[in-house]
């Protein structure tokens, strides 16, 4: 599967569990929407995700990315209710960067 170089480094943190390599996928100014909450910036994205992964430990296995949609299908596994589950990642990039991403 051919992922843009920000996704592939987003997997490889979250299966890692480094929180400041997830972080460091989005922009400055990025917005996070996941489980009815809305997380803005940098710093807000990190402590979501150091908290997520400690609660969690969710790993995530890409099963199907959508160039034209900017979609990501990924199986998530981990300490939560119903795991496995398919989750899709809806992003918005900018330069580089994810500048938006909503986890449904």
């Amino acid at each position: 599967m051919n992922l843009p170089d920000v996704i592939t480094e987003l997997v490889k943190a979250q299966n890692n569990f480094d929180s400041t390599a997830y972080a460091n996928c989005f922009a400055e100014t990025a917005v996070v929407f996941d489980e009815g909450k809305t997380n803005n910036g940098k710093t807000q994205i990190k402590d979501w995700i150091d908290k997520a992964n400690k609660e969690y430990q969710a790993t995530m296995e890409p099963l199907e990315y959508s160039e034209a949609e900017h979609t990501l299908k990924a199986e998530v596994a981990g300490n939560f209710p119903g795991s496995p589950a398919v989750l899709t990642y809806y992003y918005e990039f900018e330069d580089g960067l994810i500048q938006s991403l909503k986890i449904v």
